[in-house]
């Protein structure tokens, strides 16, 4: 239950909102101009960068019940 806490704290849970955003936005852009990664690797890091956000809002709501 700590360990849950712990991750639901709030600078955990902004620190993931910012990465996850600044990824997806990474990945927006390479997804326009896939250069090295290929389409494909664009595609993952943008898909990347929503995962990490779609974590942050999770741990936002059990943050919210652990309250």
């Amino acid at each position: 239950m700590e360990f849950l806490a712990l991750i639901a704290s709030r600078p955990v849970v902004i620190a993931l909102a910012i990465l996850g955003a600044l990824v997806a936005t990474l990945g927006g852009w390479l997804v326009r101009r896939p250069g090295r990664l290929g389409a494909r690797g664009a595609r993952f890091v943008l898909r990347l960068g929503y995962g990490l956000s779609g974590a942050s809002v999770i741990l936002f709501i059990v943050a919210g019940f652990l309250a």
